[in-house]
């Protein structure tokens, strides 16, 4: 049975009680604050912050709250002890993405082909973990590197999710496929060089993301491992997402110039009331345009507008 995980505020997890009334549970495991039972669904909200999510319709459903991610107890079965040996030192296409959790702004995927002779000036150019760095220092690193390092950059407008998630296509689905054709991309540039391995950064389980792939033309097999934090374990996805981060940088700033506004990243409050501020000066069709509108921000800011 597939889990999610989201990391929910406090405001969030009260919201969920009240939106989850009526499917409570009188069993509550150590450590929750309530938990929901329903066809297809089961939710579990710990004082920690964290709530599980878990059955057929469990991805789906943490979407709306806005920060889906695979959990950590799934991801810990992809680690390094998976990966062959010497895996930082080979020639790998990696795959990252950008934006999932935001509410404004697009969701971007980008892929890279490093091998063994890029490595010393990737590295010279401080290509790591774009976790560890700031906006400005992903943005400049990028520059550097698009032009020397092959790679597929893959942009999904808030218009165009928001139409496939209305037509009941999940957010994990439409990863799969962003990462899958971003993959096809490097391989079809550098061939016939033939990499030794591809590395997905990892949002969900092997047969799942697969399963999300059955209808499209062509997938990626060969020799593909996923691993969470994979930015670490080897420096394509590192240039990935550096790549990817920049560009979901520049689709921000281009978004607060057309609107006016600087737009806080994430879903949190801060993201509520100036989705809020949207509603009130610009209208639904504004708002919508540049959000992931399925996401419990939408109803909140809804709830805060001045046209209520």
């Amino acid at each position: 049975m597939a889990n999610t995980v989201i990391q929910a505020t406090p405001t969030q997890i009260e919201a969920m009680q009240k939106a989850y009334l009526a499917n409570m549970s009188d069993k509550i495991p150590p450590g929750a604050i309530f938990a929901v039972k329903k066809a297809g669904l089961s939710i579990t909200a710990y004082k920690s912050g964290k709530v599980m999510f878990q059955g057929t319709q469990g991805e789906r459903e943490a979407a709306k709250w806005g920060t889906a991610t695979t959990p950590k107890a799934k991801a810990s079965k992809v680690s390094t002890s998976v990966l062959p040996a010497g895996f930082a030192s080979k020639n790998v296409v990696g795959s990252d993405e950008v934006g999932t959790g935001d509410y404004f702004g697009p969701m971007i995927v980008a892929a890279c082909y490093v091998d063994q002779a890029m490595m010393p000036l990737l590295k010279q150019l401080g290509v790591k973990d774009s976790k560890a760095m700031t906006d400005p220092e992903i943005c400049e690193i990028a520059k550097k590197i698009i032009p020397v390092v092959p790679h597929s950059l893959l942009l999904l407008p808030n218009p165009k999710y928001n139409e496939l998630q209305a037509k009941g296509m999940n957010q994990g689905q439409m990863k799969a496929i962003l990462h899958n054709r971003a993959l096809e991309n490097v391989l079809t540039k550098i061939r016939p060089i033939k990499p030794d391995a591809v590395l997905i950064d990892q949002f969900a389980e092997k047969n799942t993301y697969y399963r999300y792939l059955a209808k499209e033309p062509s997938v990626v097999r060969e020799d593909v491992f996923f691993a969470t934090k994979a930015e670490g374990l080897h420096l394509s996805v590192a240039a990935a997402s550096i790549i990817a981060r920049s560009r979901f940088v520049e689709a921000f700033q281009n978004m607060e110039r057309e609107l006016g506004l600087l737009i806080p990243k994430g879903a949190s409050s801060k993201v509520d009331q100036v989705a809020a501020d949207i509603l009130d000066t610009k209208g639904p069709e504004t708002l919508q345009k540049y959000t992931k509108w399925h996401f419990a921000n939408t109803d909140k800011a809804k709830a805060l507008s001045r046209r209520n």
